[in-house]
């Protein structure tokens, strides 16, 4: 019997044998592409080859992705653990033709793996082609033993694919295997019929042929594809002859790790359902936070917390109350790692996000099921069959249970929820916050490639020059390709080559000149395109020409201090995780010419001592003069020499790696100085939080921190004199005045102490009888809410059983304080709802505890006028 891990390796053999290229797995975060949450298709890091805005050194691949459906269009979240095929992570094989073979080899090589390599019964397969697609039929006839009578059509929805509204579509042909009878939901199952477990769906082949627009037209491709996808846990479920993904050697070794946490059997039924849902939400997790997501309240942050929550809830419906999922990752990296090497890498970070995000939900879960059950149990005492969406966003809201962990509780209790009314009150919360996921560009890349005719990818010459001649290829003004532009005017250009860094992994864009004979550009930002192409924008002196010969020239100065601060960065990642831990990785950097950031992963907040040593390190391996080198070597080797791939970022088969002497070797296209001594000095500037578990520094190099420096020392020199002390006596001289400080301070409260003392004695002269209460009315003078509120408790001793209303200006705003003795609340007086009809007349609200309440009112000149209509207000509150 085969096991996952040999499926996987002979599927990608048989097609490396057929002439495709195996690619490694993409992150499962797309990368530079706000339209998806999450990968959740092989094809999705071919996007840009299928669109013809990017070429790859290959025309055929093959890969074993990794995929999330989870959130967003493409959502399984729900479905996990109740099916025995659906998961919110999957490994999806494919094998991809970019206008190379086409339906008849696609065919050919399915049906001949499936039957000879993965030995799979002819006789129980079966084939689904789109409602016209006669040329497919024609060619499953002629190169498999399929009859035409297991060839079955199917309209659009099941068997037809497009990209999108617009773009790259076509046909598609899949292929089924009959499992028996004792898989059927009826004697009417049947594909096209059904969706049960019989006629299990192993395998899509899609024939990209068409381009369609926006009327809906479409046209022929000139080059037509081919994108196929088949999931491994399913094949191997059939290859393995077992009644589910979950029995499948990819998935038990995790359902027995479960089984051993809990104590208790795992059964193929429903009483089996928390298990499948923990076992197939930890490899979501495992895999999610090892490419860089972390648990947070939005985006692809929120759906990881989602899941988490969701899978901790179920550990307490199998009696786990201590933190669980964090001992699971173990099980899912020796299961993986091998064809994720990533996994081993990253093992120990991902427990620690894990366990804390665990600890986090551990705080609240308790009260929230709690929460949960009351509200249930009210719905069944009314009558009701649904719980409110608002009742539903107040557990998210106050306990962070996301929607699913609800809606599991209330399925179980037999119960809706109303989702409508759940996302009207999230949208409220949100107020109409713009989707974080989508980026404005600066320009529409799909509109500027189509402006621009076929052309090879631009060449870089930055690494080694700052200056080059070149004819512009392009030259665009509000969208349209022109001929000359003139003063004024913004202007994208494209050359054959450039000296110009275009924006990518942290590194900002150059700035500096395009000159030509008659005018020049000022250049403000750079791109590159998935073609390879780079954008210069920039704006119009003078007048200029397209096909003139230009002299492109970079800002030397602003080059060589964004090149210190992006080699600092290295020499600091290498730094934190000398003096953190292994557990950190970039999560997130900024270079540019006046500072540098640098996110990472770590739990907690540096400490001084800490902070400390890393500029120490990094200020040593500065010192040190180690020589930066770069070379380009396949990926593989890159991997191999120890060099760190970033988060994020996209590489291909061939990397640039960056090496610094012995200390630090990273996968990096950016541009860096040539030796560390060259960068100076380096110095931090600031270390906090960006989220949950991940810190961010801010540090300057070079001429920045000797800015720095001097800025520090005028502000020394300023205060020294301020103090008419030396600089070096500023210290003790601070110390002396801060005790003296202390000293008035305590004067004063004494001072103030008498003073309320004295003023109460006065004011118990004017006590009068409101309703047969003692009350007191009085404006004070309050240095500032402290003491006023010592007045108050000074009154309130004084008078004993009554009411004290005091006024005062505060911070130029008019101010209430209402105390009520014990004897008079058992009475129904309540010094909240007095003080917010006192403040009301000077503008203000406020309110508080039947015993102490305070309140404040915009305008200080009524002041006087609320005390006077206080004894009134009390009347009314007396009933009288």
């Amino acid at each position: 019997m085969l096991t996952g891990d040999e499926i996987r390796e002979r599927f990608l053999q048989y097609f490396e044998n057929k002439g495709h290229t195996r690619v490694a797995s993409s992150s499962l975060v797309p990368f530079q592409d706000p339209t998806l949450l999450f990968t959740n298709a092989g094809m999705n890091q071919f996007k840009d080859v299928f669109l013809g805005l990017e070429k790859r050194p290959y025309i055929r691949a093959t890969t074993a992705q990794k995929c999330v459906r989870a959130g967003g269009k493409h959502n399984d979240l729900d479905t996990v653990g109740r099916t025995a095929r659906h998961h919110t992570f999957f490994e999806m094989l494919g094998n991809f033709s970019f206008g190379d073979y086409f339906k008849d080899d696609a065919i050919r090589y399915a049906w001949e793996f499936l039957t000879v390599e993965m030995g799979l019964p002819r006789e129980q397969l079966y084939i689904t082609i789109y409602t016209d697609d006669d040329e497919a039929e024609a060619l499953w006839l002629k190169n498999s033993t399929v009859p035409q009578e297991r060839i079955i059509r199917l309209g659009e929805k099941d068997n037809f694919w497009a990209m999108g509204d617009t773009g790259p579509c076509g046909p598609c042909s899949e292929i089924h295997i009959d499992r028996g009878e004792k898989y059927a939901c009826g004697p009417d199952c049947g594909i096209g019929k059904c969706d049960c477990d019989r006629f299990l769906e192993i395998w899509n082949l899609v024939f990209m042929q068409y381009n369609r627009d926006a009327e809906g037209n479409m046209t022929p491709l000139p080059k037509p594809s081919i994108d196929t996808g088949m999931g491994l846990e399913r094949v191997a479920a059939v290859v393995q002859d077992v009644e589910s993904n979950y029995d499948t050697d990819i998935m038990v070794t995790i359902m027995k790790a479960v089984e051993d946490i809990c104590g208790k059997p795992y059964y193929r039924d429903m009483r089996g359902f928390p298990f499948r849902v923990i076992a197939d939400h930890i490899r979501s997790c495992t895999f999610l936070i090892s490419d860089g997501v972390l648990p947070s309240n939005e985006g692809r942050g929120y759906v990881l917390r989602r899941i988490l929550r969701r899978a901790i809830r179920f550990g307490r419906v199998l009696g786990i109350v201590e933190p669980f999922m964090h001992k699971l990752v173990e099980t899912v990296v020796r299961q993986m790692g091998g064809a994720y090497p990533e996994l081993l890498r990253n093992q120990e970070s991902v427990a620690q996000v894990i366990r804390r995000e665990e600890d986090r939900f551990q705080n609240t879960i308790d009260a929230g099921i709690s929460m949960a059950q009351d509200i249930i149990r009210k719905a069944r005492e009314d009558g009701l069959n649904i719980i409110g969406g608002q009742q539903v966003f107040k557990l998210y809201d106050t306990f962070g249970f996301p929607f699913d962990l609800s809606q599991d509780i209330a399925e179980e209790a037999g119960l809706a929820i109303d989702r409508e009314g759940f996302e009207a009150a999230m949208e409220r919360q949100r107020q109409q916050s713009k989707d974080a996921r989508k980026e404005e560009n600066a320009f529409d890349l799909a509109l500027l490639v189509n402006r621009l005719s076929q052309g090879a990818a631009t060449e870089f010459v930055g690494y080694d020059a700052l200056t080059t001649q070149a004819v512009a290829d392009a030259l665009i003004r509000d969208d349209e390709l022109v001929d000359a532009a003139n003063e004024g005017e913004t202007v994208l250009m494209v050359f054959p080559k450039t000296p110009f860094y275009a924006e990518s992994g942290g590194q900002t864009a150059d700035t500096g000149v395009i000159a030509g004979s008659n005018g020049s550009v000022e250049v403000g930002a750079v791109t590159r395109l998935p073609d390879g192409r780079v954008v210069h924008e920039g704006l119009v002196h003078g007048q200029i020409r397209a096909g003139e010969t230009f002299s492109l020239r970079v800002d030397e100065d602003d080059r060589r201090m964004t090149q210190t601060n992006h080699s600092a960065t290295h020499l600091l990642h290498k730094a934190l995780q000398e003096v953190l831990g292994s557990h950190v990785a970039q999560a997130g950097s900024l270079v540019n010419p006046y500072r540098l950031r640098f996110d990472f992963t770590h739990p907690t907040a540096m400490t001084h001592e800490q902070w400390k040593e890393v500029e120490r390190r990094v200020n040593r391996a500065i010192n040190a003069g180690y020589p930066i080198v770069t070379e380009t070597m396949a990926r593989e080797e890159a991997e191999k020499q120890g060099a760190t791939a970033l988060f994020g970022e996209k590489y291909g088969d061939m990397v640039r790696v960056v090496s610094m002497g012995g200390y630090s070797k990273e996968l990096c296209g950016g541009t860096h100085m040539r030796n560390t001594s060259f960068i100076g000095v380096f110095k931090i500037v600031g270390e906090g939080a960006v989220s949950a578990g991940v810190r961010r520094i801010e540090a300057l190099t070079g001429a920045n921190v000797l800015s720095l420096l001097e800025e520090m020392e005028y502000g020394i020199r300023s205060m020294a004199d301020m103090l008419k002390v030396p600089a070096e006596a500023m210290e003790k001289r601070i110390g002396s005045l801060l005790e003296h400080n202390r000293y008035l301070e305590k004067a004063l409260e004494q001072a103030e102490g008498k003073l309320a003392s004295m003023q109460s004695g006065a004011m118990m002269e004017g006590l009068v009888d409101v309703g047969g209460v003692p009350v007191a009315v009085s404006r004070v003078d309050a240095r500032d809410k402290e003491s006023f509120l010592s007045l108050s408790d000074a009154y309130r001793d004084k008078i004993g059983s009554g009411i004290v209303v005091l006024g005062a200006a505060v911070d130029g705003k008019a101010s209430f304080i209402v105390t009520v003795s014990k004897d008079l609340t058992a009475r129904g007086y309540h010094a909240g709802k007095l003080i917010g009809e006192i403040a009301a007349v000077a503008g203000g609200s406020g309110g508080g505890r039947p015993e102490l309440a305070q309140a404040g009112g915009k305008d200080p000149a009524l002041l006087d006028k609320a005390l006077a209509e206080a004894k009134t207000i009390i009347l009314r509150a007396a009933g009288k």
